[in-house]
């Protein structure tokens, strides 16, 4: 179903006229086009309806000719916009003045409804998923290369700071940027980079945004000269218990997404693959992640959700298990017909990992050893 018909859909099934959407991730998921002057806010300075007929831009003076220019110049179709002063009225006066009756909106509009968006924007379009293989796979490229430069006595938040220059310099925003040197990444699961050392290892964890789609991952770097062999092989068992899981959560994505699409059964898989790998309330300790697209997460798996959530196919799943230190994660592309990990470039060492309990096979990233630059 192509984006116009699920906007079809929707108005018919909500006996709707028009509906609106002003919130960077879906504007961009209509036009491509990036409508975020002030990144603090969770409105963008555009707004894009569709009343069954096409869309239509709204925006103020200061911002319409920028927009004609450089954010909608590439769309398919001559994507009309209308712009009124800025001193004369806000997005959200403008919008209701133009609106077609009764409509919806993803943003405090004056007599609208609220449409929830995520829903509409799954699963992905061929175009979505053409975009997504470009940010995942540079969005690995930059990251592997600074993971691949590390040294035990590097500051966290200087590496933070080389995986920001590394992504921009590839036109990719990076929302979360995480790195946890071994002492760290061991107490918390969300390791903010401080002024600390990496010590014996880091895990190093982004998710990046592009034309509106985000893309999660995270590698493991271990250093030779401060860890003992004994420590190193732990933390591969703790790496591949995490990986197990992971390959787990994707093998059930597939099978219930052509199944009853419930997210909480696939939830129900990964705590039982958490219980086969002997690390049963791991999961109580952070999310595990979900549907990826037009944000980081669209949906995150919990024991109990709402009915929006649903597992379906072509789309984008990051799951993130971790274990005692230890993080799988990546974002991969799950159709019927399999899987395509996006945030890869086969320049990092793998293993093949089974699930548990599914039919999945995935080669998963291995902890990177830096040898002893002493030997």
């Amino acid at each position: 179903m192509t984006k116009q018909e699920r906007l079809d859909a929707y108005l018919a099934e909500n006996d709707l006229e028009a509906v609106w959407f002003a919130r960077p991730n879906s504007f961009a998921w209509l036009t491509g086009g990036n409508n975020v002057v002030d990144r603090e806010g969770d409105v963008g300075v555009a707004a894009v309806g569709y009343d069954g007929d096409g869309l239509e831009v709204v925006t103020n003076n200061i911002e319409a000719d920028r927009l004609r220019d450089e954010e909608l110049a590439d769309t398919d179709d001559d994507l009309p916009v209308t712009e009124f002063d800025w001193y004369d009225q806000s997005l959200a006066e403008a919008v209701a003045d133009r609106t077609a009756e009764p409509a919806a909106a993803d943003f405090d509009v004056p007599g609208a409804e609220s449409v929830e968006a995520s829903p509409l924007r799954q699963p992905l379009t061929e175009e979505d998923i053409e975009k997504y293989r470009e940010l995942g796979r540079e969005t690995a490229q930059a990251v592997e290369s600074v993971c691949r430069e590390l040294r035990p006595g590097d500051i966290e938040s200087e590496v933070a700071s080389a995986l920001r220059v590394a992504l921009s310099a590839r036109d990719i925003e990076v929302p979360v940027a995480l790195v946890g040197g071994a002492e760290r990444a061991r107490k918390y699961r969300h390791y903010t980079p401080t002024e600390s050392e990496l010590g014996e290892y880091a895990l190093v964890s982004v998710t990046t945004e592009r034309d509106g789609l985000h893309a999660s991952m995270t590698r493991t770097v271990a250093f030779e000269s401060e860890t003992s062999e004994e420590d190193l092989n732990h933390l591969g068992e703790l790496h591949q218990a995490a990986r197990i899981v992971e390959v787990t959560a994707l093998g059930a994505t597939r099978a219930i997404a052509g199944l009853s699409g419930d997210p909480t059964s696939v939830f129900q898989a990964m705590q039982a693959a958490y219980e086969h790998v002997g690390f049963a309330d791991e999961w109580e300790r952070h999310h595990q992640g979900g549907a990826a697209g037009f944000a980081g997460r669209e949906w995150i798996a919990a024991p109990e959700m709402d009915d929006s959530a649903g597992v379906t196919t072509p789309m984008a799943y990051a799951w993130n298990p971790t274990v005692q230190g230890a993080k799988s994660e990546d974002t991969v592309l799950v159709t019927e017909d399999g899987f395509e990990v996006l945030t890869d470039t086969g320049q990092w060492p793998t293993t093949t990992v089974d699930a548990w309990d599914y039919d999945a096979i995935l080669e998963r990233p291995d902890v990177l050893v830096q040898e002893d630059e002493s030997n």
